[in-house]
């Protein structure tokens, strides 16, 4: 048997609890497939998105309903050591990457401070354009468990806001295009378990802020990462809540919410509540 049926196979045997049923779930609970789509799956290299391959690969040959994938993988500007080594995986992994050029890194490098939102929207908006050349109606990001409770507190920490980051969302600049995260119940926990026990090792933020160590070690989100890391130690189950927190809203016990098209305030109603109770 060759080394990436190995892996594959590791993937629905050894952590089918912690990887495969969880993808699996997420991609039923949340509608992220549907019969005949043609998925971009953006592999940037990392362990995240080289796993979301795969399972997505093995769904699309084992699964019920029909679908396409292309392997998109764009290069914002890594260095040459980085770019072999993102061919070097996907070759192991058996990945046939569609692999495009955005100077994006040659642009960030220009700002005094912290770089990842805009970069992070840059590279969105050329996936998106990217997928949509190629005939694709959605991108697969590889987003996991983590990221999004991580999202949730830093949007409360630092945003002053409650909101998180959603399974699925419909592109606002690009038409009938959308972008899903089938590896959100999916905990980093399990991928890095899954990456150890394959020998497997990819790509880490590969910006030159972290090669070159300016703003690694000031990460919000690493703040945030390490603070559920010491929560855990003395409540395991203090993601899930974190992460159910966001489906048991009660709209009573909030002072004020909004969406695109309405804004309220708890006084809005409030006296007309009293008079009618």
């Amino acid at each position: 048997m060759e080394k990436y049926q190995l892996i594959e196979q590791s993937i629905i045997k050894k952590f089918r609890p912690q990887i495969w049923r969880m993808f699996i779930r997420a991609v039923d609970d949340y509608q992220l497939i549907s019969e005949n789509d043609k998925i971009a799956v953006c592999i940037s290299g990392g362990k995240d998105s080289m796993l979301m391959a795969k399972c997505l690969e093995e769904l699309q040959k084992h699964g019920k309903v029909k679908f396409d994938l292309v392997y998109l993988c764009m290069n914002p500007g890594y260095s040459e050591k980085n770019i072999t080594k993102i061919k070097q995986n996907a070759e192991l992994l058996n990945l046939k990457l569609d692999i495009f050029d955005a100077n994006i890194f040659s642009y960030i490098q220009t700002l005094k401070q912290s770089p990842c939102y805009l970069c992070a929207r840059m590279r969105r908006g050329y996936l998106y354009n990217e997928a949509q050349k190629r005939g694709c109606n959605k991108i697969a990001l590889g987003h996991h468990f983590d990221d999004v409770i991580e999202t949730i507190l830093m949007s409360m920490f630092y945003g002053a806001e409650f909101k998180t980051m959603m399974p699925k969302l419909i592109s606002t600049n690009y038409q009938n295009m959308e972008l899903i995260r089938p590896m959100y119940l999916v905990k980093e926990e399990a991928i890095n378990d899954w990456c150890k026990y394959n020998d497997l090792s990819f790509l880490q933020c590969a910006c030159h802020f972290v090669e070159n160590n300016q703003y690694v070690n000031h990460s919000k989100r690493k703040e945030i990462k390490d603070l559920i890391i010491s929560l855990r130690k003395t409540y395991k189950d203090i993601d899930r809540n974190i992460f159910n927190s966001t489906q048991n809203v009660n709209l009573n016990t909030i002072l004020g919410y909004h969406d695109d098209l309405i804004s309220h305030y708890f006084l809005d109603d409030y006296d007309f509540k009293k008079q009618n109770k």
